[in-house]
């Protein structure tokens, strides 16, 4: 077992990289904050990344096969709440707690 200065420094080692790579980005893009190529990418990247997480998610599972239905139960129940509430929380939170919910009590089982 490491001595605990050890795992210290390697906590706040991990601690300022992870901040730098947060801050960084914005230290050296806020002077061309208004550029339109910014605005896009800031506008459009998130939700192409959510279809791309999306999408590598459900690579493995057969479609017509009945270990897809907890899944794709859990994402109409994230699209139901996030068209009918507009809040990304509470859509995000309640498809996965459907989904495990789902999954424990297998009911598609």
């Amino acid at each position: 077992m490491e001595s605990v200065p050890y795992l210290i420094a390697v906590i706040a080692v991990m601690t300022a990289a992870t901040f730098l790579t947060r801050v960084l980005p914005f230290v050296i893009l806020y002077k061309v904050a208004d550029h339109p190529l910014l605005q896009y990418l800031g506008r459009f990247l998130p939700p192409v990344l959510m279809v791309l997480l999306l999408l590598y998610s459900f690579k493995q599972e057969a479609i017509l096969s009945r270990a897809f239905l907890p899944e794709l139960a859990g994402l109409l129940i994230v699209l139901v709440l996030h068209l009918s509430l507009r809040n990304a929380l509470i859509s995000i939170l309640g498809g996965t707690g459907c989904y495990m919910l789902i999954l424990q009590l297998a009911l598609f089982v």
